[in-house]
């Protein structure tokens, strides 16, 4: 998997960076483990893994980051991330205009 992760800490939620993968991954109908080169676009080619976690992750002081979303293409799918955690694909021709 291309993802880099530190799993050692408790915490069960789901990094932002995963739920791109699993989503192209149902889209696509394989397993996220499948979502890597030579067939799919590997994620950090076109972002940051860590830093979209990071992105609308809360401070270390505990207090939350703005609301927001960031738009990148990724594996033919125009992908929307949202401060909310929500991520939407979208044909990549479709968001062409």
């Amino acid at each position: 998997m291309l993802l880099s992760a530190d799993r050692s800490a408790a915490d069960t939620e789901t990094s932002l960076s995963f739920e791109v993968i699993a989503a192209v991954a149902e889209r696509e109908g394989v397993d996220p483990t499948d979502i890597e080169p030579p067939t799919y676009d590997a994620l950090y080619d076109v972002i940051n893994p860590e830093a979209l976690d990071a992105l609308f992750s809360p401070r270390e002081d505990g207090t939350p980051r703005a609301d927001g979303q960031v738009e990148f293409p990724f594996c033919g799918y125009h992908v929307v991330v949202t401060s909310d955690g929500d991520v939407e694909l979208e044909d990549g021709d479709s968001h062409l205009g």
